[in-house]
């Protein structure tokens, strides 16, 4: 051991210029009276207490004085249930600032002689002592009647040298860790009085962390603030985590902006690993769980709004109440459109309208539609875009059998390459049109179930019969070949390109037969009698009209919305 730490006790000089020691005579009354004040007479024995209260720091004990004494609720050994007019064996070993005792349970005793300090040096015993004087280096202590021992600053338990004279005439509890007798007028005696508070410490501490049960609330003082979450001190040396997704029900990307250092919070204690003396606490467990209450209230069908909190590679996360998220997927977005990435419909931050799709409250989740709140434009495709309606609308895709028109609410139509035009026959869309081009196009097919919508473009461009019709009148007589014959009727072309409908006088002639026979049986000789008459004409229009004949033909009707002509022979 180093000699400053042991001095010779008859050599030491005080640290102040405080008067000399008192002799032996003198100083041994003063410690009579001091233990006489302390032990009521009774010379450091026991005392029986009855315990007055309990608050969460201290419990009150009547130790039959008139100032009643103070027991920490962390003292080492204390019954676990203590309560109110329970008597508890304790030692006085000082007094607070408010002049209470200060009581402990464990038994400490002062040596009267060397043999007591011998005892209590070899079984590392702890021992009282009344420290009398700073001296250099530390405190002088007396342990035994007219023996003073040295305790070094560095083990005297004081951080700070200048509080160090706080400690003269206060009683304190220390170990002997050097005892050499072999000069008794001058004996060689060094205390440590900081591993007996340690060792206090820690089993105040152990004793502390054995009365923490999972499910306590508890308070404690945020010491440290990290990124997954913060250290609350909940008892003296003892630390529990708030993990960050325990600070609240609702998503928390920083704790610094939920806690901060030296704030004092409430949490509860959600588990206790004794073997590694880790502990988990949380704070919104403290507040019910918003999820039981959405499970309550939450059902299919059910319109909810809600925040876009959170976007991932399959969807994006809804905040539709404090805690409670719903995720709607890639798949229900869009009715007509392939969604690749939520960020093509969405984004962070915007408020958007869902439909509940499941909820599954044992897994907390709940499923959401975008589309089934914007409704199925399919629904009432075949309505809007019944077969003939024209549309217009933006190229936005193209393939090598067509291209794709955006006809507005996600629906697309597709032209295919033969629809395009007819001026031409195209390999490719891109070879006559471009993306972003508007154009415009009539509707052919619509089948709403396979949600396809079918458009041509050429189907808009006039035809030789369109401008056949357009420059003629009925009336008119135009040259004809014939093309195709059949009972009732012949195909005639007046035009390149351009056919019309003649009807036979024949079947004409047999259909007036009919008519008239159903009208007047009698006047069915008057009828035979005027198509003889007329040269047989019916007759000579089935014989005369042959396929391949050339002639002229007079029009009788014309149709611009059908593209339809009907002729007759004109001679």
């Amino acid at each position: 051991m180093n000699p400053a730490d042991s001095p010779n006790l008859t050599d030491v000089s005080p640290l102040t210029e405080a008067p000399a020691p008192p002799q032996e005579g003198s100083f041994g009354e003063m410690l009579a009276a001091f233990e006489a004040e302390q032990s009521n007479g009774d010379e450091g024995a026991a005392l029986e207490g009855t315990v007055v209260s309990i608050n969460e720091e201290s419990i009150v004990v009547d130790v039959g004085r008139k100032t009643e004494g103070i027991l920490r609720r962390d003292t080492p050994g204390l019954p676990a249930d203590l309560a109110p007019g329970a008597t508890v064996m304790v030692n006085i070993s000082g007094r607070t600032e408010e002049g209470y005792y200060l009581l402990s349970t464990i038994r400490v005793e002062q040596p009267r002689d060397y043999t007591g300090l011998q005892a209590a040096f070899e079984g590392k015993h702890v021992i009282l002592g009344v420290v009398t004087e700073p001296v250099k280096g530390g405190l002088r202590v007396q342990v035994a009647d007219g023996v003073h021992a040295f305790l070094p600053a560095s083990r005297s338990g004081i951080r700070e040298m200048a509080e160090l004279p706080a400690l003269v005439g206060q009683q304190i509890e220390c170990r002997i860790t050097k005892l050499d007798l072999e000069n008794p007028g001058r004996p060689d005696i060094v205390v440590d009085r900081r591993g007996v508070l340690e060792e206090q410490a820690a089993a105040a501490k152990q004793a502390a962390f054995e009365r923490l049960q999972e499910g306590m609330v508890v308070q404690g003082r945020v010491r440290t603030v990290t990124d997954f979450g913060a250290f609350v001190e909940i008892a003296p040396g003892i630390d529990g985590l708030l993990h960050v997704t325990d600070m609240s029900w609702t998503r928390v990307d920083k704790p610094s902006s939920v806690v901060s250092p030296g704030q004092v919070v409430e949490a509860k204690i959600l588990k206790i690993n004794r073997n590694n003396r880790k502990i988990s606490l949380g704070m919104k467990q403290l507040t019910p769980d918003p999820w039981t209450e959405a499970a309550s209230s939450l059902k299919p069908g059910d319109r909810v709004r809600g925040k876009v909190v959170r976007l991932a590679e399959f969807g994006a996360f809804v905040e539709i109440a404090p805690g409670v998220d719903g995720l709607i997927h890639l798949f229900e977005m869009s009715w007509s459109k392939r969604v690749r990435k939520p960020e093509d419909v969405v984004q962070a931050g915007d408020v958007v309208e869902a439909v509940v799709l499941e909820v599954k409250p044992a897994e907390r989740r709940i499923s959401l539609g975008l589309k089934q709140a914007l409704g199925n434009p399919w629904d009432t495709a075949a309505t809007r875009f019944a077969p003939g309606t024209v549309v217009e609308g933006a190229v936005v895709n193209m393939a090598q059998f067509g291209a794709f028109v955006d006809l507005g609410d996600g629906i697309e139509g597709m032209i295919h390459v033969g629809d395009i035009t007819r001026e031409k026959r195209v390999q490719h869309p891109k070879d006559v049109l471009s993306a972003g081009q508007v154009v415009k196009a009539q509707v052919v097919e619509v089948d709403a179930e396979k949600r396809r919508i079918r458009l041509s473009m050429k189907a808009l461009e006039p035809t030789s019969a369109d401008i056949f019709i357009s420059e003629h009148q009925v009336g008119d007589l135009v040259s004809g070949r014939v093309v195709e014959t059949h009972a009732t009727h012949a195909k005639v072309e007046i035009s390149e390109g351009v056919h019309a409908r003649c009807r036979l006088k024949e079947a004409a002639a047999e259909g007036e037969k009919a008519r008239a026979a159903a009208a007047d049986v009698d006047g069915l000789a008057a009828l035979l009698a005027a198509k003889w008459k007329g040269g047989g004409g019916a007759g000579s229009d089935r014989k005369t009209l042959r396929t391949g004949q050339l002639r002229r033909f007079r029009i009788v009707a014309l149709e611009p919305a059908h593209r339809r002509i009907e002729v007759e022979a004109a001679d």
